[in-house]
């Protein structure tokens, strides 16, 4: 199942207090960058963030999901309408994601 662009445009939306926030279609899908990192996606209109110690940190309670057949495992993000949370979940995995490849 394809994402919606609209879902794409409201996650984009909350994303907002944020600078330097892309995303590029990939098979029907959206990939998220933060600051030139991959930081997520939106797979079947599903808002997925990579696992790292501050994203489980700060979603204990999220859900694993793949977001896609034989992929890793991603985490859910459920506060999608809390843009100061959005903010801080971004800032903080961010800090944890490997340099971006020259």
């Amino acid at each position: 199942m394809a994402s919606d662009k609209a879902f794409l445009d409201f996650i984009l939306e909350r994303l907002s207090l944020l600078e330097e926030v892309a995303y590029r279609p990939m098979m029907k899908e959206y990939i998220i960058y933060y600051r030139g990192k991959v930081i997520g996606g939106i797979y079947d209109d599903r808002f997925l963030i990579k696992p790292t110690a501050a994203a489980l940190r700060l979603m204990p309670d999220a859900a694993f999901v793949s977001p896609y057949e034989g992929a890793k495992k991603m985490l859910a993000v459920s506060e999608v309408e809390d843009k100061e949370f959005l903010k801080e979940l971004f800032d903080a995995v961010y800090e944890e994601l490997p340099a971006r490849k020259k």
